[in-house]
């Protein structure tokens, strides 16, 4: 089956489409839970709308650690049954769902007391055996135990005084945006209208019964009334927001907690493995990404602006403190090529500090017409989004059949081992270098044709992008084409990862980006100017933030730089 686009064309249908007739479920919010909720609907029979009010993925689930994981440290708290469902999710993403784009990822545990092997080793047994158990564990290796000597052979970068021995163990990595950009797309596939720039600003009410949304595009500042049958809440950390709109906060309450993310060169770190660090008060992850390493993350209370939470100096000196504790060179500020801060979206009520909170979800049914839900990880989010649709069914007339997507491929997943195989075959017939076909494999999976097929119609599209050399220009125009992306951000902070992955943030690449964005997206020289412009100025921004103190000081000045606006609005500003 051929993945559906999503341009501007696609777009403009969806919106016509929900603005008539009524659909049995809509979806408002266009994260990993959201797009989930609008698979699982649809892959059920259900009409099915999904808007978000800015770019897919912009909130908490562009803005992870980028792991699918069987959450190895809830079984210090015993938390059992969370650690096997979320051990299925990543059996199932790994091999069935997303092989295209969840892959094994090996960390090192690194042990500081010889007292700590035996319980550190138990841990990591059951984490295995339970995979195992499940028939989940095919083609991760188990877990080994390391002396120090091997240990720091594999991890050279460690000073050896650091640890005692290590345990190294599995488990798997996605480009969340990029997953959750694929789940939309096999979504609507399958007939699910989705658009981005639509913002929820009431409910339709027929008494107490919810029965649409009141949406803007914010593109167009064009009003629609999408009427459905049942209206699905997945807004994340904006869940207590959409929730005031029927009156009242509700019955789930979310706690945003921040947590930040670094990105430095590989070459900093010398290793062939992923780490993992005990904190006081969570985890510290060193991730392999790429070209580069990612380490994070911090949990902290965050009560400001949840569009754009701000990393500041004391966030960005806390992640290079703790993992500099370890490392033999230590790493400084001027390492850092990107930061990134996202907010977790936490049930309230079980702790105050919220490394504590629960991270399952809940779904709650506060009024006729209306569910929510919240909470929940990454790895788990076809489970919520099974637990949502499971209860919009209850409120629906007749027999809605049960969820299909543990056994659903998502679009560029069928026929990828394959298709993997024949590299060296995609490489000769495109002319590219086998590790630009590889990239793009892994990024699209058999929609890799595609992109291939935008290549060969301009030659010119296979160059890579001046100043961001891991992409090609035909990706942009791709993201632009059949992916959603709607702005210039949308594209180097999602559609690719260029706003952490390069030193000047993407500054150098913005003005050729954009152009490459202009002709299937219909922009003037005029609005060219205005995307840069506005892409030049939230970079700096959020550097700036990063310089300041706290977090008061840090959002004040992120506050600074305005939102996009559309392509008639006043540019005054920018």
């Amino acid at each position: 089956m051929t993945a559906a686009r999503m341009g501007p064309e696609e777009r403009t249908e969806a919106l016509a489409a929900m603005g008539s007739g009524e659909l049995d479920v809509l979806v408002v919010g266009g994260g990993i839970v959201g797009a989930g909720v609008a698979l699982d609907a649809v892959s059920r029979g259900l009409s099915v709308g999904l808007i978000e009010a800015r770019d897919f993925a912009s909130g908490t689930s562009s803005r992870s650690s980028k792991l699918i994981h069987g959450g190895l440290r809830y079984l210090e708290q015993l938390d059992f049954e969370l650690v096997r469902e979320a051990l299925v999710e990543r059996g199932l993403l790994l091999h069935q769902i997303a092989p295209h784009l969840v892959r094994p990822v090996p960390f090192l545990y690194p042990l500081t007391k010889h007292w700590e092997r035996p319980y550190i080793g138990a841990g990591v047994t059951l984490y295995d055996t339970l995979a195992m158990s499940m028939g989940t564990a095919r083609g991760l290796p188990h877990h080994r135990h390391l002396t120090r000597g091997s240990a720091l052979r594999v991890f050279p970068g460690l000073r050896r005084d650091a640890l005692v021995g290590a345990v190294q163990y599995w488990d798997a990595q996605v480009d969340d945006a990029r997953y959750v950009l694929t789940v939309l797309r096999t979504a609507a596939t399958y007939g699910a209208h989705v658009a981005s720039r639509v913002q929820a600003v009431g409910f339709l009410r027929e008494g107490e019964h919810v029965t649409g949304a009141q949406a803007q595009d914010l593109e167009t500042g064009e009003r629609i009334d999408i009427r459905a049958k049942q209206v699905v809440n997945s807004g994340g950390v904006w869940t207590d927001d959409i929730q005031e709109m029927v009156g009242g906060r509700g019955q789930i309450h979310v706690r945003p907690s921040k947590g930040i993310h670094l990105v430095v060169p590989r070459d900093r770190v010398q290793a062939s493995s992923g780490l993992i660090l005990r904190t006081e008060k969570s985890v510290l992850f060193v991730i392999p990404w790429g070209r580069h390493w990612i380490i994070g993350t911090t949990d902290t209370d965050w009560n400001l602006d949840k569009a754009h939470p701000a990393a500041s100096r004391r966030d960005i000196d806390y992640v290079l403190d703790h993992v500099n504790s370890v490392l033999r060179v230590p790493l400084t500020r001027d390492d850092v090529e990107g930061v990134y801060a996202g907010l977790r979206p936490l049930l309230t009520g079980e702790s105050d500090e919220s490394s504590k909170l629960s991270r399952e979800h809940t779904v709650a049914h506060p009024v006729p017409g209306l569910v929510l839900i919240a909470g929940g990880k990454y790895t788990t989010y076809r489970v919520m989004a099974k637990d949502a649709v499971d209860a919009v069914a209850h409120g629906l007339d007749g027999r809605i059949p049960q969820s299909v997507t543990h056994r659903l491929p998502l679009s560029g997943a069928e026929g990828y081992s394959a298709m993997w195989n024949q590299r060296r075959k995609l490489a000769h017939e495109s002319g590219l270098h086998r590790a630009r076909i590889t990239h793009l494999l892994r990024r699209y999976g058999t929609m890799i044709d595609e992109v291939l097929a935008l290549m060969k119609e301009r030659p010119d599209l296979k160059e890579p992008l001046t100043g961001a050399d891991d992409y090609l220009r035909a990706e942009v125009v791709y993201a632009a084409a059949y992916e959603g992306a709607r702005h210039l951000n949308d594209v180097l902070a999602r559609r690719t990862r260029i706003s952490i992955e390069t030193w000047d943030r993407g500054i150098a690449v913005a003005e050729e980006a954009a152009h490459l964005m202009a002709e299937p997206l219909g922009w003037s020289q005029e609005h060219i100017d205005r995307e840069v412009a506005y892409y030049r100025k939230r970079i700096e921004v959020e550097r700036s933030a990063q310089e300041q103190d706290n977090d008061n000081e840090a959002n004040a000045v992120q506050h600074g730089a305005p939102e996009i606006v559309p392509a008639a609005a006043s540019v005054d500003g920018v």
